[in-house]
Protein backbone atom coordinates (compact mmCIF):
# COMPACT_ATOMS: atom_id res chain seq x y z
CA UNK A 1 0.00 0.00 0.00
CA UNK A 2 3.12 2.55 0.78
CA UNK A 3 3.54 2.14 -2.92
CA UNK A 4 0.65 3.44 -3.87
CA UNK A 5 0.65 5.95 -1.93
CA UNK A 6 3.97 7.44 -3.49
CA UNK A 7 2.50 6.92 -6.53
CA UNK A 8 -0.73 9.30 -5.13
CA UNK A 9 2.05 11.86 -4.04
CA UNK A 10 3.74 12.34 -7.09
CA UNK A 11 1.21 14.42 -8.90
CA UNK A 12 1.40 16.48 -5.58
CA UNK A 13 5.16 17.02 -5.98
CA UNK A 14 5.37 18.12 -9.97
CA UNK A 15 3.00 21.04 -8.91
CA UNK A 16 5.52 21.83 -5.98
CA UNK A 17 8.18 21.37 -8.77
CA UNK A 18 6.10 24.06 -11.20
CA UNK A 19 6.08 26.29 -8.29
CA UNK A 20 9.60 26.30 -7.54
CA UNK A 21 10.40 27.21 -11.32
CA UNK A 22 7.66 29.95 -10.97
CA UNK A 23 9.56 31.23 -8.04
CA UNK A 24 12.52 30.80 -9.42
CA UNK A 25 11.41 33.02 -12.64
CA UNK A 26 9.70 35.43 -10.16
CA UNK A 27 13.04 36.31 -8.12
CA UNK A 28 14.90 36.62 -10.68
CA UNK A 29 12.41 39.36 -11.98
CA UNK A 30 12.64 41.00 -8.56
CA UNK A 31 16.33 40.85 -8.85
CA UNK A 32 16.25 43.15 -11.94
CA UNK A 33 13.55 45.35 -10.59
CA UNK A 34 15.63 45.83 -7.23
CA UNK A 35 18.90 46.49 -9.59
CA UNK A 36 16.47 49.13 -11.47
CA UNK A 37 15.30 50.67 -8.29
CA UNK A 38 18.31 51.14 -6.98
CA UNK A 39 19.57 53.42 -10.59
CA UNK A 40 16.27 54.74 -10.23
CA UNK A 41 17.23 56.17 -6.71
CA UNK A 42 20.15 57.42 -7.68
CA UNK A 43 18.54 59.44 -10.54
CA UNK A 44 15.99 60.50 -8.20
CA UNK A 45 18.65 62.44 -7.00
CA UNK A 46 20.54 63.95 -9.60
CA UNK A 47 17.49 64.87 -11.72
CA UNK A 48 15.24 67.68 -12.14
CA UNK A 49 12.34 69.12 -13.99
CA UNK A 50 11.07 66.77 -16.66
CA UNK A 51 13.95 64.59 -16.26
CA UNK A 52 12.64 64.17 -12.63
CA UNK A 53 9.43 63.48 -13.20
CA UNK A 54 9.92 60.94 -15.47
CA UNK A 55 12.28 59.34 -13.06
CA UNK A 56 9.38 59.40 -9.92
CA UNK A 57 6.82 58.06 -12.84
CA UNK A 58 9.29 55.31 -13.12
CA UNK A 59 9.63 54.81 -9.10
CA UNK A 60 6.32 54.21 -8.95
CA UNK A 61 5.56 51.58 -11.64
CA UNK A 62 8.68 49.75 -9.67
CA UNK A 63 7.20 49.63 -6.26
CA UNK A 64 4.15 48.51 -8.09
CA UNK A 65 6.11 45.53 -9.73
CA UNK A 66 7.84 44.68 -6.20
CA UNK A 67 4.42 44.69 -4.72
CA UNK A 68 3.09 42.31 -7.23
CA UNK A 69 5.99 40.02 -7.31
CA UNK A 70 6.19 40.03 -3.61
CA UNK A 71 2.52 38.83 -3.54
CA UNK A 72 2.81 36.30 -5.87
CA UNK A 73 6.45 34.63 -4.08
CA UNK A 74 3.82 34.95 -0.57
CA UNK A 75 1.41 33.16 -2.57
CA UNK A 76 3.51 30.21 -4.29
CA UNK A 77 5.34 29.55 -0.31
CA UNK A 78 1.67 29.00 1.04
CA UNK A 79 0.91 27.13 -2.12
CA UNK A 80 3.93 24.88 -1.52
CA UNK A 81 3.25 24.35 2.14
CA UNK A 82 -0.36 23.37 1.45
CA UNK A 83 1.29 20.91 -0.91
CA UNK A 84 3.42 19.64 1.64
CA UNK A 85 0.12 19.27 3.70
CA UNK A 86 -1.18 17.70 1.00
CA UNK A 87 1.66 14.83 0.57
CA UNK A 88 1.89 14.23 4.59
CA UNK A 89 -1.93 13.53 4.96
CA UNK A 90 -1.42 10.99 2.33
CA UNK A 91 1.59 9.54 4.28
CA UNK A 92 -0.16 9.95 7.67
CA UNK A 93 -3.18 8.74 6.62
CA UNK A 94 -1.50 5.46 5.01
CA UNK A 95 0.81 4.97 8.22
CA UNK A 96 -2.36 5.37 10.30
CA UNK A 97 -4.38 2.96 8.39
CA UNK A 98 -6.98 5.67 8.02
CA UNK A 99 -7.99 8.20 4.98
CA UNK A 100 -7.91 11.72 5.07
CA UNK A 101 -9.57 12.02 1.92
CA UNK A 102 -11.39 15.46 2.98
CA UNK A 103 -8.58 17.36 4.39
CA UNK A 104 -6.09 15.88 1.47
CA UNK A 105 -8.52 16.72 -0.69
CA UNK A 106 -8.84 20.32 0.69
CA UNK A 107 -5.61 21.04 0.85
CA UNK A 108 -4.60 20.14 -2.65
CA UNK A 109 -7.94 22.94 -3.57
CA UNK A 110 -6.09 25.20 -1.75
CA UNK A 111 -2.68 24.35 -2.90
CA UNK A 112 -3.88 24.94 -6.78
CA UNK A 113 -6.30 28.10 -5.80
CA UNK A 114 -3.04 29.70 -3.96
CA UNK A 115 -1.11 28.48 -7.00
CA UNK A 116 -3.62 30.69 -9.93
CA UNK A 117 -4.20 33.78 -7.82
CA UNK A 118 -0.55 33.66 -8.25
CA UNK A 119 -0.35 33.71 -11.47
CA UNK A 120 -2.50 36.23 -12.11
CA UNK A 121 0.14 38.71 -10.01
CA UNK A 122 2.35 37.45 -12.53
CA UNK A 123 0.41 38.04 -15.12
CA UNK A 124 -0.70 41.55 -13.67
CA UNK A 125 3.38 42.52 -13.15
CA UNK A 126 4.05 41.29 -16.91
CA UNK A 127 1.40 43.44 -18.52
CA UNK A 128 2.50 46.45 -15.72
CA UNK A 129 6.05 46.04 -17.73
CA UNK A 130 4.41 45.43 -20.99
CA UNK A 131 2.03 48.77 -20.88
CA UNK A 132 4.99 51.20 -19.86
CA UNK A 133 7.68 49.78 -22.04
CA UNK A 134 5.95 51.00 -25.23
CA UNK A 135 8.87 52.17 -27.81
CA UNK A 136 8.64 55.44 -29.58
CA UNK A 137 7.36 55.31 -32.53
CA UNK A 138 10.26 57.48 -33.88
CA UNK A 139 11.68 54.71 -33.54
CA UNK A 140 10.27 52.01 -34.63
CA UNK A 141 10.95 54.33 -38.71
CA UNK A 142 7.53 52.52 -39.72
CA UNK A 143 7.65 55.16 -42.49
CA UNK A 144 10.25 52.96 -43.95
CA UNK A 145 9.17 50.32 -46.13
CA UNK A 146 12.56 48.88 -47.03
CA UNK A 147 13.26 46.27 -43.86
Amino acid sequence: MIAQTIQLALAPVFVLVAIGNIMNILTTRLGRVVDRSRTLQQLHADTTGEAHDAVVIEIRYVDRRIQLIGHALLLLVLSGIAIGITVGTLFVGEMAGREFRTATGISFFIAIALLMVALIYLLLETRLVSSTLRLPQALLELHRRDI
